[in-house]
């Protein structure tokens, strides 16, 4: 009697010990989990909190792996990623799609995370650059304003590391938190660039230029690449603001920058460097290109043509000078070449408007070169 009361109570108190044991093992899991949410909180911008993730967040939780994919079918995070000077390889698994269906095909309409081994497409899909290939994946959808923007995923190299069964409460609630982290930091850099936005027309203001002006000639002088500028003006601009009105005037700005913006690639930097001006910064892209690009552009605001009224349309063309810091100049002073850039391509510019107008000339950086149109 006596021996069988105390097996039950040996009986219980390892079932107690056990219990208390997974406690303590929870709440340092707890914790754990807490700091890192309040580390994504704390992030100052969009860059901190990718730092976060993709570095503090692995090493802390020991993964093999993490990525994200995000929803970005208007442009909007490569703009900003490109705003913040932040290169594609910094992140290799930071992963943008235009298309919200492989998110969709992962997670389905209910939205319930992707947990196991035997996922080989999406492992594809949500982790490129990995040199071994990895046995079982947990992937969790991010949600906001009950709309998916993208998913949150961590990889391993064991088959029995994530399973269907696998408990995942700490991990759903710390991927709702980076969520709202993310969206949050994401409308704060669209605020920034508000104010380096032109009002009018949409582009970037000569502010933003000049700030990526810097940038983009010392990546050129770091990478050895070449760097193109174009100096776009708008021909006798003036007589459409006296003849017709300033709103026509507006109007024919929107239409000249939308048609411009459609020719560039992301990379590339345009900006209305003020009245009927225009600037591009062409990345990676020497002159024969650079003049390619710009005859291009020209043609198609030559073939642009607005409607004054019912019965007339107004024709619409414009000059550009373009200049090049070719990929062998060895160059260290960063002001100065910046100067130098502007300088030729606007003496390009003035030799385009001295040939006729409606033309592309390029000068080179040295000051005795005459422009070529």
């Amino acid at each position: 009697m006596h021996d069988a009361v105390d097996a039950k109570v040996d009986k219980l108190k390892r079932q107690l010990d056990f219990y208390i044991e997974n406690a303590r093992d929870n709440e340092l899991k707890l914790r754990r989990f807490q700091k890192q949410e309040l580390q994504f909180i704390k992030s100052a911008g969009l860059e901190e909190l990718l730092e976060s993730f993709f570095f503090n967040y692995r090493h802390r939780f020991k993964h093999d792996a993490v990525s994200l994919l995000l929803l970005d079918p208007d442009y909007e995070v490569r703009r900003i990623l490109d705003n913040l000077g932040i290169e594609q390889q910094r992140y290799p698994e930071l992963h943008l799609s235009d298309s919200a269906d492989v998110l969709t095909s992962m997670f389905g309409h209910h939205l319930r995370p992707l947990l196991g081994a035997e996922q080989p497409r999406y492992n594809e899909l949500l982790f490129t650059g990995q040199a071994r290939p990895l046995l079982s994946i947990a992937a969790f959808p991010l949600i906001r304003q009950k709309r998916l923007i993208g998913s949150f995923n961590i990889g391993s190299l064991r088959s029995e590391r994530y399973t269907k069964h696998s408990a995942t409460d700490f991990l759903q609630r710390m991927v709702e938190i980076f969520a709202v982290c993310f969206e949050n930091a994401v409308n704060n850099e669209k605020i920034k660039l508000l104010g380096l936005l032109d009002p009018l027309t949409g582009v970037h203001n000569r502010r933003y230029f000049d700030q990526r002006l810097a940038e983009e000639i010392s990546r050129a002088l770091r990478q050895h690449k070449p760097l193109s500028f174009l100096f776009l003006d708008i021909d006798h601009f003036k007589a459409f603001n006296d003849n017709y009105g300033h709103q026509l005037g507006d109007r024919v700005l929107q239409s000249v920058a939308g048609m411009i913006k459609s020719q560039m690639r992301l990379s590339d930097v345009l900006s209305r460097f003020g009245g009927e001006e225009f600037a591009i910064l062409l990345t990676n892209t020497a002159e024969k290109e650079a003049l390619e690009i710009a005859e291009r552009i020209r043609q198609n605001i030559e073939n642009l043509n607005l409607e004054v009224d019912e019965n007339s349309q107004l024709g619409v063309t414009l000059s550009a000078g373009c200049s090049t810091l070719e990929a062998q100049q060895n160059q260290h002073y960063h002001d100065a070449l910046g100067n130098q850039l502007l300088a030729a391509a606007d003496a390009a510019l003035y030799s385009a408007k001295e040939e006729g107008r409606n033309r592309v000339c390029f000068r080179a950086l040295a000051r005795h070169d005459v422009a070529t149109c």
